[in-house]
């Protein structure tokens, strides 16, 4: 039997966000964001109210996004529950910043895979990046040059239970499994 939960907002899984910005100062801020995915080919989409974030993505229209991990998942929580204008959230956490060869935005080191992105629009909290380059710990990067996932320990935000979660098992092969059926 299936049961009506009416308007209640439940989209599983989302990812939890790190969004890197340098501001006017060239000083690093990074916020945490769960509301995001894949726009287009090789555009992002983050949905974000206003924050020191915002301000920045205004001054360098540039920004990076990493993915929390299970071993980021402290860090990660913090940059979402502090502002950006009441600390140095980069000190206070101990990261390490380095600046993207590609758009005017740190790479935050803890965290293995970052797009570097350039901001192709910002309207009414809905920002839309082109992905220039991703950035990639080579120690999750398999023989073929490519990312490895199944390395990184992604973690994915859970709104049901407000915690994180990591993801799992490969449980099969897009474009392969539906076969079957056909």
């Amino acid at each position: 039997m299936r049961k009506d939960l009416g308007k209640e907002l439940i989209f599983l899984p989302l990812p939890v966000l790190m969004i890197g910005t340098y501001d006017e100062n060239d000083n690093a801020n990074v916020m945490s964001a769960a509301w995001g995915g894949i726009y287009d080919y090789g555009e992002i989409i983050i949905s974000l109210s206003k924050h020191k974030t915002t301000d920045n993505l205004e001054i360098k229209k540039a920004f990076t996004v990493s993915f929390a991990t299970k071993e980021t998942v402290t860090i990660s929580d913090y940059f979402g529950i502090v502002s950006g204008n009441e600390e140095d959230k980069i000190s206070k956490s101990g990261v390490h910043v380095t600046k993207s060869k590609f758009v005017d935005a740190p790479i935050i080191e803890e965290y293995p895979l970052t797009l570097e992105c350039k901001v192709k629009s910002f309207e009414e909290g809905t920002l839309i990046g082109k992905v220039v380059n991703v950035n990639c710990d080579e120690k999750y990067i398999d023989e073929n040059g490519k990312v490895d996932s199944s390395k990184i320990n992604f973690v994915t935000y859970d709104m049901t239970s407000n915690s994180y979660r990591v993801i799992g098992d490969i449980v099969g092969k897009a474009f392969k499994e539906g076969l079957s059926i056909k």
